[in-house]
């Protein structure tokens, strides 16, 4: 196959109608715009205008609550830890931290408070890795794999746990 052999599938690209071009056309004069008026011109801008009336995105009432102060930490998961020390990204035999990770590519640090490790997947290397936030599941799999996990930003305690 060569490159001027390439073809789109049928269909794939469509002709656009042309418009103004006649009224044998069925779109010649005014280009199927009707007469006059704001949407017969160009630059229109009408989404959710209602012609005076309240729009809808204005009379439905606003739901649930959004946390402007909420930590949103980039997730590691332990299959793809062990993934990147299998295939020599990731020296095993030291400390693994958060910019170790970013460095090997397996998380993305900017806009994040940090980095939370997931239990998902296996590890078998004894690993000792620093992050920011852990999984009661992770922190066991890799204790029980010989490793230790270091957290930075301590757990919160649930108030209602604290309350029973």
């Amino acid at each position: 196959m060569l490159l001027n052999e390439l073809r789109d599938n049928p269909g794939a690209r469509r002709r656009s109608k042309r418009l103004g071009r006649g009224i044998g056309s069925g779109k010649g004069k005014t280009s199927g715009k009707g007469v006059k008026g704001q949407k017969a011109r160009e630059g229109v801008a009408l989404n959710g205008f209602e012609g005076g009336q309240l729009p809808i995105y204005r009379r439905l009432p606003k739901r649930g609550f959004v946390n402007i102060f909420r930590k949103i930490y980039a997730p590691l998961n332990l299959g793809a830890l062990q993934k990147a020390i299998s295939e020599g990204r990731i020296d095993a035999t030291q400390p693994i931290t958060e910019a170790l990770l970013a460095a090997a590519g397996l998380v993305r640090t900017r806009g994040t408070a940090g980095v939370r490790l997931l239990a998902e997947g296996t590890i078998t290397q004894a690993v000792t890795i620093k992050v920011s936030g852990a999984s009661a599941a992770a922190m066991q799999r890799v204790t029980e794999a010989g490793g230790q996990v270091e957290v930075s930003v301590p757990a919160r305690r649930d108030e209602a746990a604290e309350s029973r």
